[in-house]
């Protein structure tokens, strides 16, 4: 699954500090979210959803497809 927190952000011209402090989650694990070195909780990711005024779906791609079972 790839996250997209970055992509996001930069939309917004928001600094890892802004978004830290819009959202409550530290610098240094958004960075690490962004980089692909943490996998985010899902309570991580939507306080960072909330934050960016976006819809979760929007921070993440996955592989996992419908197989129309």
């Amino acid at each position: 699954m790839e996250i997209f927190v970055w992509q996001q952000r930069a939309k917004q011209n928001l600094t890892l500090v802004q978004l830290a402090d819009i959202t409550g989650v530290s610098k240094s694990e958004i960075n690490a979210i962004e980089n692909g070195k943490a996998s985010p909780r899902l309570d991580t990711l939507e306080r960072i959803a909330v934050g960016l005024g976006v819809n979760i779906c929007d921070l993440y791609k996955s592989s996992i497809t419908n197989s129309g079972k």
